[in-house]
């Protein structure tokens, strides 16, 4: 690689990393004013008081499942290589422990972790302790990955 090309790499590599920072910050954005971040509403879902996060949970699966479909069809990478998406394998247990142990912290939280730094730059403080805990659970995960089903 030439002396020339490696400013140009770094430079892509830059943009796309601001591309992902503005994409996580305008969905935390996203996640606060719908009130998916709201102790409230969330509290209201589990009492099953109101529709409102089941609406919002509703319509992220189904943008999803209609953005994987198009990426399948569609996708490449900014390379111009199409997207392969492998399809996952049928155990269901990593799915439980997963769900479980997200659904718990959730429930324990009363926040979704979504938008844990969009909540600190409101000045919701104790957002970190989501965020201390999420950084454990993540450190948990490297340590006991080998031992965990995939």
């Amino acid at each position: 690689m030439s002396a020339a090309t490696v400013p140009a790499t770094r430079t892509r590599a830059a943009t796309g990393l601001l591309a992902y920072l503005l994409a996580g910050i305008y969905f935390g954005v996203v996640l606060v004013k719908s009130e998916a971040a709201s102790w409230y509403r969330l509290q209201e879902m589990f009492h099953f008081e109101s529709f409102h996060m089941f609406g919002l949970m509703g319509s992220a699966v189904v943008t999803g499942l209609i953005t994987t479909q198009l990426l399948r069809r569609f996708g490449q990478t900014r390379n111009g290589e199409s997207i392969r998406i492998t399809p996952k394998d049928p155990g269901w247990r990593r799915y439980v422990l997963g769900g479980a142990c997200f659904g718990v912290g959730w429930g324990l939280t009363g926040i979704c972790p979504g938008p844990i730094f969009v909540l600190l730059g409101a000045g919701v403080w104790p957002a970190l302790v989501v965020l201390a805990f999420a950084l454990l659970g993540t450190y948990l995960y490297g340590v006991l990955q080998t031992r965990l089903p995939h």
